[in-house]
């Protein structure tokens, strides 16, 4: 079984001109999701990032590109 890491990201959430919200993950390059309400927009968000995420594991797996992790203090 894959051990599963809790993972937070910022979003930004946006009234988009034709009516509801955009958001989006300035970390994740292209993750963009929409919905008619906030929750909603922000919920869509969540399987935004988990389709992200999962194309980006693919794409790194098949040119072995490896993930490492960063710890600053600000």
């Amino acid at each position: 079984m894959k051990r599963r890491n809790k993972l937070t990201y910022d979003v930004i959430l946006e009234p988009a001109e034709e009516g509801g919200f955009t958001v989006y993950v300035p970390a994740l390059r292209g993750c963009v999701s929409e919905g008619d309400t906030e929750e909603e927009a922000l919920e869509n968000i969540k399987d935004a990032i988990h389709t992200w995420l999962d194309a980006w594991e693919q794409i790194a797996k098949e040119k072995g590109t490896s993930l490492k992790k960063v710890e600053i203090a600000r």
